[in-house]
């Protein structure tokens, strides 16, 4: 069985933190799907300027947590704070962690976590400026690398895409490890 993760991002997605997890995660052999309040395409942020587009896939709108493993959510300041405002996004959130399926938000991502309210009592991590949001929703906030609390996975920054890809990659291996063993 082949595990299937959503990404769901908008224009101002740091590049970064979307193109390098997608890339670990088709190297391991997950299957990847970008969902969008967008048509078509969106466009990144690299660093100081506008980077790189990504094809849509499909409209978060047509999206059911219930056709995905887990969810990955990318940072960057515009991307989640527009994500933020969309009550579908919100939605999907809430329905990935209700399933209990792994939700991984790196740097200023976490926002989404917030904004659905389902960082209570969670440990957690991100970029030094969403820190207050998060310990103002409840969360526990660490500065490490890469934070699994449940079905959270959490990270800082760019720098730390390697242990944020493998957590989600080794969560979801387990996970199919487990059907495996059950069936």
């Amino acid at each position: 069985m082949t595990s299937k993760v959503l990404i769901v991002a908008t224009n101002g997605f740091e590049q970064s933190e979307l193109m390098k997890p997608r890339q670990n995660l088709m190297d391991a052999g997950i299957n990847v799907t970008i969902a969008s309040p967008e048509e078509g395409s969106i466009r990144g942020w690299d660093q100081k300027d506008w980077g790189d587009t990504v094809s849509v896939d499909m409209s978060v709108e047509d999206v059911s947590a219930d056709d995905y493993d887990a969810l990955l959510l990318p940072g960057g300041q515009m991307n989640p704070d527009i994500l933020r405002m969309n009550d579908t996004v919100i939605s999907l959130v809430r329905s990935f962690d209700a399933a209990g399926k792994p939700i991984a938000a790196i740097c200023h991502a976490p926002w989404l976590l917030v904004e659905a309210d389902i960082v209570r009592d969670r440990k957690t991590t991100s970029w030094p400026s969403v820190r207050t949001d998060l310990r103002n929703a409840g969360a526990t906030v660490v500065d490490e690398e890469c934070v699994v609390d449940g079905n959270l996975i959490t990270s800082r920054n760019p720098d730390d895409i390697p242990a944020f890809s493998k957590a989600l990659i080794e969560m979801l291996q387990g996970a199919e490890s487990k059907v495996a063993e059950d069936a």
